[in-house]
């Protein structure tokens, strides 16, 4: 065994043989896996081996994808070795019309991606799949380019594949302890001896809880035991192969939450209980590697009779084996793929509870993104650092629980499952509740998306077309233009930044100088090496070497270790992570100066206060950071003050703000102001596959005499081979409502995706912004939402005050034309 490596991988699954084999394929040949036990122990081994390109997220969609490309082909070409991928294709049926809108999305993110996906009528549906029974069926939605693996022989091949490039596997082999050694080396202690490592990577699945801990890492995944049954022989699927028929599809059907795929003459049915079962949960037992569960099919029998209803010879076989083995679940039941919090050049590759399936993918991207220094493409989905130290124990078992029962849930935009909550809030949280608040989470903290005003429903329906909520939020959106509005952004990361470097790094963090002024604000982004958006940050001076930073919620973990990595260059830079320290109320619309007035003494007019400043004031006697600067788009201040005192500061705002009919408004009505405005939101409109110039910020990008990382990159990602971000007007029904992962066509070719959309209320369009592939020109767009095609026009200037009179105060603009809702 080497003693030294650059890379060290623990676990021998699926994912970390993926990441051997795809580092050895980059160059990286000084690379050692580790295996406690043999490769697939765990839960690689006993999976079914399914392999789908079906994703509601184009990252995942991909991984997926370059799955089934490595199973079907690259292994097999490169190394001689079976995989055992069959091309069965996969179906998925509903009997849901809301289903049949996610099918639709799918095919349309699908169709952009590059992956086909039919939808099927339910006579389709009964030529591909005659022992499917259709009654109560109203369609389909066929994967042709789907199948399934050997788990087995996909591994050993990768393995096999990354031995021929040098890398090195370590089977019966135990990590003992992991320590940081001063060099920012890694040791990894293991039975056979030590290694010294540049990169550690933790992949080992079922145990992975147990490494992490090793790392100073506190993972929130749970190990949740699955069941699926083996069949003996099925008459009429061997009556088939006898008569040369193909191989049966994969056919799920998510409403009753099961699978079914032929194995020989036979089949394997997976059945997915609500009464969801987590195993090992405080520890995976010592001696615990290639087992399984005893069977408990009293759990989910009620499950395999329903699959036996919709396949009837299902019904005429015997049971050959029952598998009951651990998965592990994450609380969103993505995997966990990417940099661990606040540790250098330590890596996650886990907690998918679809190993098999997302594994080759896996271990290709995080092989790009540790190598390349930047992900290959948006990992906001995967990044693990997309939750926070509020994922505690019961957090993950409750979210693991809600997941495993819902992993045929659909997918609806907007959704906000429940388990697990609350976790982080204000206390400003019950006076909003009593105005009608209907809450949504973001990075663990409850905030209100839309409020139900006057008694008005909260239990709105959940839908992927015009939702219930649609004329509260245009309410709310129409109060905020014409009086006053309130809204809770106390789930902002922030961060102080101080010391005698702090000034020297701020001008280093990004493609915008920060301000140079004292009590000035600005916004700065920080790009990857490749030059795409990393981070964005609303940047307030307070002094010649202080700093005050806020940027998105669920960016928390993930701009701290940006800050702090890129901080360490300087010899005095302090960062402090305030985020639970702080609490926002923005006061935002034309009468917002006349109500903050009344509750402060402060000169808050134009020449005294202007746009895009801030000043240290007391709000109801209540000391607060008041900065100039709106979302909305309207005359606004944010009020930063701390957490303790927000119930408080809310509680004064609502009682002064009576006689100005103050509205509160929520995330919804925020984002629909937005898009009116054309203001880009980090994560989603703004990720690390685009540039800022791309993005349309050119505005914010600053580069002569400026040295900042990805600058280079960001540069020569300019002209022909260039996205473009578009502001759209689309025509919608009045039935549709555009949100994300939208294919914008354009000779029914697609050439661009939505990253947002909404309808804007105080223009009466419906706007979204999407980007263009490089050399497409904005004649002739049309968007498709749910498989219907809508007319686009770019707008070449924000809709809603293009001059920024109001945000300005100003004046009220340019009178704006409504149309009917």
């Amino acid at each position: 065994m080497r003693q030294h490596a650059r890379v060290v991988i623990i676990g021998g699954g699926a994912m970390g043989v993926s990441l051997l084999y795809h580092l050895s394929k980059r160059g990286w040949s000084d690379v050692t896996l580790v295996e406690k036990h043999e490769l697939t122990a765990g839960s690689t081994w006993h999976a079914a081996g399914l392999c789908t390109h079906f994703a509601h997220n184009a990252t995942i969609m991909a991984m997926r994808a370059h799955s089934v490309r490595l199973y079907r082909e690259t292994l097999t070409a490169e190394t001689g070795l079976p995989t055992g991928f069959h091309p069965s294709g996969a179906l998925r049926i509903t009997r849901s019309k809301d289903r049949m809108d996610e099918f639709r999305h799918v095919q349309g993110l699908g169709r952009f991606v590059g992956h086909d996906f039919h939808i099927l009528s339910p006579r389709e549906l009964q030529d591909i799949y005659p022992l499917c029974v259709t009654k109560g069926i109203i369609g389909a939605i066929f994967e042709p380019n789907d199948g399934h693996v050997d788990p087995t022989l996909a591994t050993n091949a990768m393995a096999v594949g990354a031995r021929s490039r040098g890398a090195e596997i370590i089977r019966h082999n135990q990590v003992l302890a992991i320590e940081r050694k001063a060099s920012g080396e890694w040791l990894v202690r293991t039975a056979q001896g030590d290694i010294v490592a540049e990169h550690v990577v933790n992949a080992a699945g079922t145990w992975c809880r147990e490494i992490g801990t090793m790392m100073g890492l506190d993972l929130p995944v749970v190990p949740m035991l699955h069941q699926y049954v083996v069949t003996d022989t099925v008459s009429e699927i061997a009556d088939r192969i006898a008569a040369g028929a193909k191989e049966l599809p994969i056919i799920r059907d998510p409403e009753e939450s099961w699978y079914l795929r032929q194995e020989r003459d036979g089949y394997i049915v997976g059945p997915y209980e609500k009464s969801a079962q987590p195993w090992a949960v405080d520890g995976v037992p010592p001696a615990f590697g290639m087992e399984l569960l005893p069977p408990d099919l009293d759990r989910v029998e009620h499950i395999i009779a329903l699959a036996m209803e919709r396949v009837p010879a299902l019904a005429n076989a015997g049971i050959k084996t029952v598998v009951n083995g651990p998965i592990t679940f994450t609380p969103d039941a993505n995997p966990l793929i990417g940099p661990a919090f606040g540790l250098g050049n330590a890596w996650l590759l886990t907690g998918s509870s679809m190993g098999v399936m997302e594994g080759g993918g896996a271990g290709s991207f995080l092989a790009d993104w540790i190598v390349g220094g930047a992900p290959p493409s948006d990992a906001l989905a995967i990044d693990p650092r997309r939750f926070g130290n509020y994922a505690d124990r019961d957090y993950r078992i409750d979210k693991a629980v809600e997941g495993f029962g819902l992993q045929f849930g659909i997918h609806f935009p907007n959704e906000e499952r429940e388990a697990g909550r609350p976790r982080r809030t204000t206390p400003a949280l019950d006076m909003q509740k009593d105005q009608g608040a209907v809450l949504g989470a973001a990075y663990g903290w409850e905030r209100p998306n839309w409020f139900a005003a006057g008694g008005g429903d909260r239990h709105v329906p959940l839908t992927f077309r015009r939702p219930g909520w649609f004329n509260a939020v245009r309410d709310e959106c129409l109060a905020v233009r014409d009086g006053v509005g309130v809204i809770d952004l106390s789930a902002f990361s922030k961060f102080e930044i101080t010391g005698a470097c702090a000034g020297a790094f701020m001008a280093s963090l990004g493609a915008n100088r920060p301000p140079a002024r004292q009590g000035r604000i600005g916004l700065v982004h920080a790009l990857t090496s490749k030059g795409g958006v990393a981070s964005e940050f609303t940047v307030t001076r307070l002094g010649d070497e202080a700093f005050y930073l806020t940027s998105a919620a669920v960016a928390e973990r993930h701009d701290e270790d940006l800050l702090r990595v890129r901080a360490a260059a300087f010899a005095d830079v302090t960062i402090e992570n305030v985020t639970e320290k702080r609490g926002v109320l923005a006061i935002m619309g034309p009468r917002a100066r006349d109500l903050l007035e009344t509750v402060s003494e402060v000169d808050l007019s134009n020449p005294a206060f202007p746009w895009l400043s801030a000043q240290i004031i007391r709000i109801a006697g209540i000391k607060a950071a008041a900065l100039r600067v709106s979302y909305a788009g309207e005359l606004g201040w944010e009020l930063h003050v701390q957490l303790v005192q927000v119930g408080n500061l809310y509680d004064a705002l609502t009682r002064a703000g009576r006689r100005f009919d103050l509205r509160p408004f929520g995330i919804y009505a925020l984002n629909a102001m937005r898009l009116e405005k054309g203001y880009r939101a980090w994560g989603a409109d703004l990720t690390t596959e685009r540039t800022p110039l791309e993005a349309g910020l050119d505005t914010l990008v600053k580069t002569e005499g400026r040295a900042f990382v990805g600058r280079e990159a960001m540069l020569a990602r300019v002209g022909d081979g260039a996205w473009k971000m578009v502001l759209l007007e689309i025509d919608d029904d009045g039935q549709q409502l555009p949100f994300y992962a939208h294919s914008v066509m354009q000779a029914d070719r697609p050439v661009g995706i939505v990253t947002s959309g909404a309808h804007g209320f105080r223009i009466g369009k419906t706007v979204a912004l999407a980007y263009l592939r490089p050399g497409i020109s904005a004649d002739g767009l049309t968007v498709s939402i749910l498989g219907k095609e809508f007319p686009a026009r770019e707008l070449p200037e924000p809709p809603y005050d293009p001059g920024n009179l109001r945000v300005r105060g100003l004046g009220a603009g340019e009178p704006v034309a409504l149309t009917p809702a």
